[in-house]
């Protein structure tokens, strides 16, 4: 028996309409009307303006800053429900919360997994993300997950600027694992930047391991949050003799004084994506989209196709 697609609409969250523009125009469909009524006191109720009887429901949504983006995206999967959609995926392409994974301290809260949990009881059917901040937060989630590979977009732009003496860095102890999985396809060395922190984004200390000499360094990470430990490894990094260094990172949250740490720093370029749009312009940032990606994996969920596949790089 031949399998049965049901009708696809997808919805942009407030937070996210410029992607979601983005991955609708790529898909071939246009954005589905969503509304948002506010009262005077704040308080807000998005709502659907059109029918999603029985349909493939994809809420577009990144959940960084303000929780406002966190609390519509679970309002709209509830309203979704209550409307009686076939089949209700969150699309996250920035996951929030994401670096309160565990119990780091005592008595601290593990906001990822809270996360997962409104989700999951607002009525998610599945979600789809990009490169969260430590990949075993898919078990949060007793739903299906696709967790999306930004290399994928990152790699061919790395290859296009045809640096001779390419090295792959990580910022930290923890990135090294990513850091890894690049250098392979460049057949590069890996040098890693150790930092100790005082408190959240707060730097002690950080040494080089490895030798940068003569490089061109690209660091790998998958947040930039203030900026600071990028521009103390770029700085660090050429101190040390490196010809040039990158930094690549998915998710620009640029908190702070981000901006003016990008600006005054050692990097030619940091190189991000769209999952959260940006507060400002810099001409040392390059935006890459994420939109083809995300359009070709729902296009995937939808007529039940493979997701790994997207992930093979020539």
């Amino acid at each position: 028996m031949p399998l049965q697609f049901n009708t696809v609409k997808l919805f942009a969250g407030s937070g996210s309409t410029a992607i979601a523009k983005a991955i609708a125009t790529s898909y071939g469909k246009e954005l589905g009307q969503v509304a948002v009524s506010r009262f005077s006191d704040g308080e807000y109720q998005p709502h659907f303006d059109e029918s999603i009887r029985g349909c493939d429901v994809f809420l577009i949504q990144s959940t960084n800053q303000p929780t406002d983006n966190l609390m519509e995206l679970l309002m709209l999967v509830d309203a979704a429900r209550r409307a009686s959609a076939h089949y209700i995926t969150a699309v996250i392409p920035y996951f929030g919360l994401a670096r309160q994974d565990r119990k780091d301290k005592p008595r601290v809260a593990i906001g990822s997994k809270l996360v997962a949990n409104l989700l999951v009881a607002a009525g998610i059917h599945r979600i789809m993300t990009m490169d969260l901040h430590a990949a075993q937060i898919q078990a949060f989630f007793d739903v299906p997950v696709d967790h999306l590979d930004a290399s994928i977009i990152f790699v061919p732009y790395i290859k296009s600027l045809g640096l001779e003496n390419l090295t792959i860095a990580s910022p930290d102890m923890g990135g090294s694992y990513r850091a890894r999985s690049f250098a392979k396809y460049f057949n590069a060395e890996v040098v890693i930047c150790d930092k100790r922190r005082k408190r959240a984004n707060e730097i002690e200390s950080m040494t080089v391991i490895g030798d940068v000499t003569d490089q061109d360094i690209v660091l790998i990470d998958d947040i930039c949050d203030t900026a600071g430990t990028l521009a103390k490894a770029a700085g660090l990094i050429m101190e040390r003799g490196a010809r040039s260094v990158r930094a690549v990172c998915t998710h620009p949250v640029l908190s702070g004084k981000a901006y003016e740490t990008i600006e005054n720093s050692a990097l030619t370029e940091l190189i991000v994506t769209d999952t959260i749009p940006l507060k400002q312009q810099s001409n040392k940032i390059k935006v890459l989209s994420t939109a083809d990606l995300f359009a070709k994996a729902i296009m995937n969920v939808n007529e039940h196709g493979s997701i790994s596949q997207l992930f093979r790089i020539e």
